[in-house]
């Protein structure tokens, strides 16, 4: 199970290799947006040369976007490349960038598509179905913002559920929360964590080591609600068909269901039921 997401720039091999031991469940490696137009080419041919070893962890990479003058190159020089556990697709407006990408991957490589227009986020449940390489959406909430010309955390509601709803309706693992861009203030960081949990997110990618045990608690179950889905869990195994907890709840299959999730989320060493 993946809760943290580490970016890290690909054009300093150096910071990657540290990257991979700072306790992130996965690392991505950015060509886009952390790399200048004139590092781009030796952040490729670093991260070429870095997917040719073993990792502690997964690493994926986020290309530059399709339509730009880096996009084909990339994919072409790391889609085939064995320690590669996916591939991170910018700016995704339309399925058919989804199909185009998985072809020319041979549909190998695990596709992640990040929507950062209205567009994007209108077109969510056609994306998220475009294609089987299709394992994840994401937002790209800089972008969004901008496109959108939203000015609070409230006005990404809306498109932030519609990703949730989006991914989990195609089938697709609950969506991570995109980066919050503030290092410092690890408390902000926690509470809009704890947002996009309610919200249905699951996890987070991070841009610095110093926020992820923050993200890792915001996601994980507390005590209380380890407790109380036990609970549910263990009256659901006692007496099959509909079971009333003493508090006079009654278990559904539901109910159930996201009791049984949050056990799982309490081990961290299982896949996250569907």
């Amino acid at each position: 199970m993946i809760l943290t997401w580490l970016y890290v720039p690909g054009d300093r091999p150096e910071v990657v290799s540290k990257a991979l031991h700072a306790g992130a469940d996965a690392v991505i490696v950015d060509l886009e947006d952390a790399v200048s137009a004139s590092r781009k080419e030796y952040a490729r041919h670093a991260t070429a040369d870095l997917l040719g070893d073993r990792h502690p962890v997964p690493v994926h990479v986020r290309v530059n976007a399709l339509e730009s003058p880096w996009g084909g190159a990339d994919l072409s020089a790391l889609g085939g490349l064995h320690g590669l556990a996916g591939l991170r697709l910018p700016k995704i407006s339309s399925p058919e960038q989804i199909t185009a990408t998985a072809d020319r991957t041979a549909g190998t490589v695990a596709l992640y598509a990040l929507l950062e227009s209205a567009i994007g986020v209108e077109r969510a449940y056609e994306i998220a179905r475009a294609h089987p390489a299709l394992r994840g959406l994401s937002l790209g909430e800089a972008d969004l913002r901008a496109d959108l010309g939203v000015t609070s955390e409230s006005g990404l509601d809306w498109p932030r559920s519609r990703v949730v709803v989006a991914a989990r309706a195609a089938g697709l693992a609950p969506p991570a929360q995109s980066v919050f861009p503030d290092i410092r203030d690890l408390e902000a960081l926690a509470a809009s964590c704890a947002r996009g949990r309610a919200l249905g997110f699951l996890g987070r990618a991070a841009i610095h080591p110093r926020q992820l045990p923050v993200i890792e608690r915001a996601y994980l179950p507390g005590p209380a609600e380890v407790s109380a889905a036990a609970e549910i869990v263990a009256a659901a195994r006692r007496t099959p068909g509909a079971v009333a907890l003493p508090d006079g709840r009654f278990v559904d299959p539901a109910m159930l269901a996201g009791a049984e999730r949050i056990m799982t989320l309490s081990r961290r060493d299982a896949p996250v039921p569907s």
